[in-house]
């Protein structure tokens, strides 16, 4: 049995990731992070997807990052709606060092039950401008991994699995839907309405009804 350590946060490409390394061989422990985040309907989702893939283990952490500020996601700041994601700047939604944060969460967890494996759903082409989702930060990463654990200088390797890096959000749904998964268990929107549905016009929204639309598939969530 090989373990690997999973990143679910709700989402439709984390689910895919998932569902993939599970494909792959892997048996998944799952780590959900409760981090302040406005569109906390996401944690349900990410129960909902591990029950879904049969995860062995799934942890739940809070670290709540709404001190730390800087995003439009942990503050009351507004979410962008209809921006142009073909624009360079780094939208507000990005939240400071948040996967350096994930990732050494997962990674002292990984130690803890002797996995050398993580896997990420991190997309670098429908991505939208955000700094750690690139391969330069994951290949870094694994770098430090090796050098700031016991297992590493042990002689252990980690690596960091990010089976969507280079798909699109069609090609990723596409992949996913010939696995089986259930989109309508996951949760994208950044700016979710009271009654947790999606606002349709922030970046998350936008590129899931893109990648649905140039999948030639339904989005599931729309049904309801």
């Amino acid at each position: 049995m090989t373990r690997a350590v999973v990143l679910l946060s709700g989402g439709l490409d984390s689910y895919t990731a998932a569902a993939i390394a599970k494909s792959d061989g892997f048996t998944l422990c799952a780590l959900t992070v409760h981090y302040g985040q406005r569109h906390a309907r996401e944690v349900d989702a990410a129960r909902a997807v591990a029950r879904a893939l049969g995860i062995e283990r799934h942890l739940e952490l809070e670290v709540d990052l709404r001190a730390i500020g800087g995003s439009s996601l942990t503050s009351d700041a507004a979410v962008p709606h209809d921006r142009d994601l073909q624009a360079s700047d780094i939208p507000s939604t990005y939240v400071p060092a948040r996967n350096t944060i994930f990732l050494s969460l997962a990674l002292g967890w990984a130690e803890v039950l002797g996995a050398h494996d993580i896997v990420l759903g991190v997309n670098a082409l429908d991505y939208s401008g955000y700094p750690d989702c690139r391969p330069e930060f994951i290949a870094a990463f694994e770098r430090l991994a090796d050098l700031a654990t016991r297992a590493g200088i042990e002689g252990g390797r980690f690596r960091i699995h990010t089976p969507l890096i280079t798909l699109s959000k069609a090609d990723i749904i596409r992949r996913g839907l010939a696995l089986g998964l259930d989109y309508g268990l996951t949760h994208s929107c950044y700016d979710p309405s009271p009654d947790d549905r999606p606002c349709g016009r922030c970046d998350s929204c936008v590129l899931r009804a893109k990648g649905f639309r140039e999948a030639g598939a339904t989005d599931p969530l729309l049904l309801r």
